[in-house]
C-alpha cells in the first residue's frame, strides 16, 4: 500500500482516513486513478475533488455505515464503489460488536480490492458477470446451526466475521498451530483460489502451474481429509511455504499467492517512505543492503523483486523482536517456493487472463 497526501494542506494520510486530519476537508478515494483526494462539497451529499472541477461524485452507500471512504460517479447508476459492489452479504448490524467486526473486514478488503486494481488483474462483481465474477458473504455463526467456514466456491467467498475478533483469531491460530493468521491473509488467499480459475484453469499455464505445484486434478476433498488426519510431510518446510500448502495443489497455489500479495504490497509502502537496509556489519556477499527504490508492481523481474523483500523482511523482523513482538513475516522463502512465487509474478505481470 502507497502512503497518500492532501492536495489541498499537503497533510500525510492513510488509505483509511475519512477526513484530513490538518484542514478537515472530507476525503474519498477514487478507484479510477487509486487515489485519495480531498472533496470539496458541491450540495448536500456531492461533491467535486479539490482543485479538480468538472466531474461531480458521492460517497459509496456505505459510507453511511463509517466503512467505506469511496467515491462513486455521481451519474453511476450503481449506489456502491468498486469495492463494496462485491459483497453479497454484509453482517446484522443490529449489534455494536458486530458493526466493529465489518469495520476490520472492510477495512482489510477495501486494501485488498486497492492490489488487485494496482496489479490491472480481472475484477468483476457477479452483480456484472455471474458466472466470472466475485462476490464476498460475511456471516456469523448462528446457535443451532453449522459453524461457518471460510472458504472459497466458483467465485464466492465466505469469511466468518468471527475472525474480525482479536482474541478469537488468536484461538484459532494456536489451534491450526500457524505462524501467522490475519483478516487481509484470509483476504488473499481466499481470492487466490478466484484467480486460479481465472488465470490458471484452461490457460497456456497450466502445464507449468502442475510442474510446480501439483497436479490440481488430485481429489480435493480426500486430499485435505489426508491432510488433517496424518498432517503435513516430514519435508514440508523445503518445497511449500506453509504446512497447509501440502496438502493440494490448489491450497499450493492459494498460500503462495496470499505471500505474493503479502510481498508487493509491503514493497509498495516500503518504496512509499524511501526505506533502505543498510546493516553496519554486513558484508557485500551477504546481499543485505538494498534500497527500496522502485514501486514492486512496475518490476518485471522478480529476482529483481526478491532481491529487496529478503533483507527488508530480515530487518522488519529484527525490529518486531526489539520490541518484544513476534516476527512479522514469520516464514522461510526456500528456493522451491521462490520459483512458484515467480511463476506467479509471471502470471499477472504478463496481464493474460482465462
Amino acid at each position: 500500500m502507497e502512503i497518500f497526501k492532501c492536495t489541498h494542506c499537503r497533510q500525510i494520510l492513510y488509505f483509511e482516513n475519512v477526513s484530513c486530519v490538518q484542514c478537515n476537508y472530507p476525503l474519498g478515494f477514487d478507484a479510477q486513478d487509486l487515489k485519495l483526494y480531498p472533496l470539496v462539497i458541491q450540495s448536500t451529499g456531492i461533491y467535486s475533488i479539490y482543485d479538480k472541477p468538472g466531474q461531480t461524485y458521492r460517497y459509496c452507500l456505505n459510507h453511511q455505515f463509517g466503512v467505506c471512504n469511496w467515491l462513486v460517479k455521481n451519474d453511476s447508476p450503481n449506489p456502491y464503489c468498486d469495492a463494496c459492489d462485491l459483497n453479497s452479504t454484509i453482517p446484522n448490524l443490529s449489534k455494536p460488536e458486530t458493526a466493529r467486526q465489518w469495520l476490520l473486514i472492510e477495512n482489510a478488503k477495501h486494501r485488498l480490492v486497492y492490489s488487485l486494481l494496482k496489479m490491472k488483474l480481472p475484477l468483476l462483481s457477479k452483480n456484472e458477470d455471474a458466472e466470472k465474477g466475485l462476490t464476498f458473504d460475511f456471516l456469523a455463526d448462528l446457535k443451532g446451526k453449522p459453524r461457518v467456514l471460510t472458504g472459497h466456491d466458483n467465485g464466492l467467498i465466505t469469511l466468518n466475521i468471527v475472525e474480525a475478533d482479536d482474541v478469537e483469531r488468536e484461538k484459532s491460530r494456536k489451534a491450526m498451530k500457524e505462524p501467522y493468521r490475519t483478516l487481509i491473509g484470509h483476504f488473499r488467499h481466499e481470492v487466490g483460489h478466484y484467480y486460479w480459475d481465472r488465470l490458471i484453469a484452461d490457460s497456456v499455464y497450466l502445464e507449468e502451474f502442475r510442474k510446480l505445484f501439483g497436479d490440481d486434478r488430485e481429489d480435493y476433498g480426500q486430499a485435505l481429509q489426508k491432510h488433517y488426519e496424518n498432517g503435513a510431510p516430514a519435508d514440508w518446510n523445503n518445497r511449500f511455504i506453509s504446512s497447509y500448502a501440502s496438502s493440494h495443489a490448489w491450497e499450493d497455489w492459494a498460500e503462495t499467492w496470499a505471500h505474493y500479495l503479502h510481498i508487493m504490497d509491503t514493497l509498495q509502502t516500503g518504496y512509499a517512505f524511501g526505506l533502505s537496509v543498510h546493516p553496519k556489519i554486513a558484508k557485500p556477499e551477504d546481499h543485505l543492503d538494498v534500497d527500496v527504490k522502485q514501486e514492486p508492481y512496475t518490476i518485471a523481474d522478480f529476482d529483481e523483486i526478491i532481491a529487496t523483500w529478503l533483507p527488508m523482511s530480515f530487518a522488519m523482523n529484527s525490529i518486531n523482536r526489539s520490541m518484544g513482538h513476534i516476527d512479522l513475516y514469520p516464514f522461510v522463502i526456500t528456493p522451491a517456493v521462490m520459483e512458484k512465487l515467480g511463476f506467479i509474478h509471471q502470471v499477472c505481470y504478463a496481464g493474460k487472463v482465462g
